[in-house]
């Protein structure tokens, strides 16, 4: 994703809004639609629905009319996300769905969720029928002498004829995870078996329970996800919470206690401490402790959280810093009637340290015998904290500031070379691609621009000076996608630097994230306020109407290429677990074309063309006996194996499977241990870790080979 704010899309955008026509909520469904009971959408729902459409057809890229085309992709897309294995619905359900299937647009367009709401509805009974028959069968006598198999993924096979034929893939699925349980522990004791049954049991409660809290919130996310990937596999719209949590992540801070937490048996649990946040100073609370109650302020009433939804107790936990937050905890282990202690904390702005850029440091023996130094510095994406850029905090968290002063320390400890790790770093905030390029460049073009009208924008880095002018290498893979794009290729372009690994994913549109409150007309705030209707599940801070991600233009490298569908293509090929045809751009449906611009005016660093290709010879020569490279190589091959895998229920055929399968890991994991001089993994210890990472250790043999043969020759 990648997200950049620009002024003059947004006027185009509002102007865009004027013509949307608007027309009432509540028409009629043109397909009499059984009363199931289930989830209703809200007024709200109807309007944000309307108003998402008129943007799709009248402000985006695209600007794709909401006809009977875009009607079926919106329903093969909500199909594929609710039941993409066909373990839920039955061929009746899809028989009945086709009904929809040409007026799936057109109804959104109006604010008619009712059909989109109704196929929900019957997926949600669908799910829970099957969980409550799994978890009836758990207690039955399984026979594991009968040869018989279990298929996890019915993506090619049909839909399910009958209830019966989904509850035998169910009953498999149980006896599946019972052998799993039981092969994993090495015990099949009584005594053993009654825990298996057990741990079973309650996995498929809490998968009842959590379903059980699913909302009309959750069903319109999903409804709205689907109408959006069918115009654009980039464009979303996001409900409050959604939004509140993207936008955070694209900050790489929040402000709250400083915890992750999960659901455990109905309990809200502390599953990891952030170092630096208010639970780790506090020190009384600890991992696996249960907040099972939630005060605001210093005198707020105590409201019980046992049993809710894990985002509506976040949303009572988390709040703006320097304000007061109570909890009631049970300390882990304890029971649940046990006493519990109450806890004052003062919530903090908590920054996201594991998501920021990092560095290492690798020695590396070069072809000439000496030892030379790479800094490695890992991007795992590109984030800026935009609100407090704009309160002007002098200390706002950013790539480009963390990486310039990551530079300045392997500088003082005169590194050799520096190598950028972009691997499945899925972009994020342009504006940081374009200042990270101004690192190593001396000013010049970044990337260029084209809007809705076809006009084209060329953002240049305006700094004077480098940061790095020594030998730069850039790490990309498949998901390498959007602002890693633009800056790999930028690199690229200006012959600044290397580029390793495999091609990248080909994502060459610009979203913009404009809050829904911005865009609404007046016609839709009248309605929403005649409604009287509050969503409760709404986080403090967040978009009260959501927020939307709209694809605004398309972005071209500073020699004219997209990036869209080909990404950029490294001068170092690694092979790729990731095939194009599977993962990226190019196997999106919905996605934009590649095409080409006119080159913008930049001045090349170098001409590193003679040089990618002997650095590739000896690549390629001192990777033929590598005993990593062929470990990597059959990697793939697994990856490009049939996916419709059957495994074995007969319990002599899936241990020799699973044993197999441990023998062969074991094998590999040995003879690497023996190349690192390390001693081999004995039975009965548990696993050693293995710091393995071929395509990194190869990136810092070209970078050594790079200074050894072409430094003194630039």
């Amino acid at each position: 994703m990648i997200i950049k704010t620009v002024e003059n899309m947004f006027r185009k955008l509002i102007f865009a809004l004027f013509v949307v026509s608007i027309v009432s909520c509540g028409s009629k469904p043109r397909v009499a639609l059984p009363d199931d009971g289930g989830l209703k959408p809200s007024t709200q729902h109807q309007i944000i629905a309307k108003e998402v459409s008129g943007l799709l057809e009248n402000a985006s890229y695209k600007k794709v009319k909401m006809n009977d085309s875009i009607s079926g992709i919106i329903y093969d897309n909500l199909i594929k996300s609710l039941d993409q294995g066909k373990n839920y619905l039955l061929q009746s359900d899809i028989d009945e769905f086709q009904a929809y299937r040409n007026n799936l647009a057109q109804d959104i367009k109006n604010g008619d969720l009712s059909s989109a709401f109704h196929i929900f509805n019957v997926y949600s009974k669908r799910y829970l029928d099957r969980m409550q028959y799994a978890l009836s069968e758990i207690d039955k006598k399984q026979d594991y002498t009968k040869d018989e198999y279990y298929q996890p993924n019915r993506e090619k096979l049909g839909w399910f004829k009958t209830a019966d034929e989904a509850n035998d893939q169910w009953r498999k699925r149980v006896k599946y995870d019972l052998l799993n349980l039981e092969t994993a522990s090495g015990k099949s004791t009584d005594s053993a078996k009654t825990k298996q049954v057990e741990t079973l049991k309650k996995r498929y409660v809490n998968l009842i329970s959590q379903a059980k809290k699913t909302n009309a919130n959750d069903a319109f996310q999903v409804v709205m996800q689907a109408l959006t990937d069918a115009v654009d596999p980039h464009t979303s719209y996001f409900n409050p919470s959604f939004a509140q949590a993207f936008n955070e992540g694209m900050a790489n801070t929040f402000e709250g206690i400083g915890a992750r937490l999960v659901v455990d048996n109905e309990a809200v649990s502390i599953f990891e401490i952030i170092p630096g946040g208010p639970i780790f100073k506090d020190k009384s609370i600890h991992v696996n402790d249960k907040i099972i109650a939630v005060a605001q302020g210093k005198d707020g009433e105590f409201e019980d959280i046992i049993g809710w939804r894990l985002d509506a107790a976040v949303a009572k936990i988390k709040g703006p810093k320097g304000t007061i937050v109570r909890l009631k905890i049970i300390p882990a282990g304890q029971p649940m009637n046990s006493h519990p202690r109450i806890v004052s904390l003062v919530r903090e702005k908590i920054v996201v340290e594991e998501e920021s850029a990092k560095k290492e440091i690798m020695n590396v023996k070069g072809a000439d015998g000496k030892t030379y130094k790479v800094g490695i510095i890992n991007i795992p994406k590109f984030y800026m904290d935009f609100e407090a850029y704009r309160r002007r905090d002098p200390n706002y968290k950013s790539t480009t500031r963390d990486v310039r002063l990551i530079l300045d320390t392997l500088k003082q400890e005169k590194v050799d070379a520096v190598v950028i790790d972009l691997r499945f770093n899925g972009g994020g905030s342009l504006p940081e691609a374009i200042d990270l390029t101004g690192l190593f460049i001396d000013k010049g073009p970044v990337v260029q621009v084209r809007d809705t009208k076809n006009n084209i924008d060329v953002e240049e880095d305006k700094n004077a000076g480098v940061s790095w002018d020594g030998p730069l290498g850039i790490m990309i893979n498949r998901f390498s996608a959007s602002a890693s794009e633009i800056f790999a290729g930028a690199i690229q372009d200006y012959g600044r630097g290397i580029i390793l690994g495999s091609q990248s994913y080909g994502k060459g549109t610009v979203q913009s994230a404009i809050d829904m409150s911005r865009v609404i007309s007046p016609t839709s705030r009248l309605l929403l306020k005649a409604s009287g209707e509050k969503d409760p599940d709404t986080p403090e801070g967040a978009p009260q109407y959501g927020q939307i991600n709209i694809t605004l233009g398309k972005f071209y490298r500073v020699n004219g290429s997209s990036t869209q569908h080909k990404g950029v293509t490294p001068d170092i090929v690694f092979p790729s677990q990731f095939s194009a045809e599977k993962f990226g751009e190019s196997s999106e449906k919905s996605a934009l074309p590649w095409d080409q611009i006119q080159s913008s005016n930049f001045k090349k660093v170098a001409d590193l063309s003679a040089v990618d290709k002997k650095l590739e010879a000896m690549h390629e020569a001192r990777i033929k006996n590598s005993l990593e490279y062929k470990y990597l190589k059959e990697d793939i091959e697994e990856a490009q194996k049939d996916e419709d895998v059957k495994i074995p229920l007969e319990l002599n055929k899936f241990k020799k499977e699973k044993d197999d399968n441990l023998k062969k890991n074991r094998d590999r994991i040995n003879a690497l241990l023996k190349l690192q001089g390390k001693p081999a993994w004995e039975e009965g210890k548990s696993q050693p870790k293995i710091d393995l990472d071929f395509v990194k250790d190869e990136s810092a043999k070209v970078m050594t080979d790079y200074i050894i043969n072409f430094q003194t020759k630039k």
